[in-house]
């Protein structure tokens, strides 16, 4: 189940970084944060991003083989932007209705499912 609950942690992770990096052009977009300075969207990033940590540390200690967990450090690290690049793709799609995928952004999703595979291989 540690395999599980990483992957889990690692979405939600993934999930609140995105609106941490992303979220506030939706805000500008919708005229929300319009005229905030700077230093509040920097604020508000680093509120989301809190929540970011508190998933991908424990996502990095349940599913480490140093601590007993199934995966090696580089297996971590490609999951992780594997979850992230797929995060990010839905999010860009259904939040921003200017974005749209395209034949190589196919492309590089196969590239890093193929870079998934070969990170398994012993």
């Amino acid at each position: 189940m540690q395999w599980l609950w990483t992957i889990l942690l690692l979405i939600g992770s993934n999930v609140c970084m995105t609106f941490a990096w992303y979220g506030h052009l939706k805000l500008q977009e919708m005229h929300i944060s319009d005229g905030w300075p700077l230093i509040l969207v920097i604020l508000l990033s680093w509120g989301i991003a809190f929540f970011e940590y508190c998933l991908q540390v424990p996502a990095n200690r349940i599913g480490s083989d140093i601590n007993g967990g199934p995966f090696n450090l580089m297996q971590l690290k490609i999951i992780q932007e594997v979850i992230s690049l797929t995060v990010f793709t839905l999010f860009v799609t259904l939040v921003f209705k200017g974005e749209s995928l395209h034949w190589n952004h196919l492309a590089a999703f196969i590239c890093m499912i193929a870079a998934v595979f070969f990170v398994f291989l012993k």
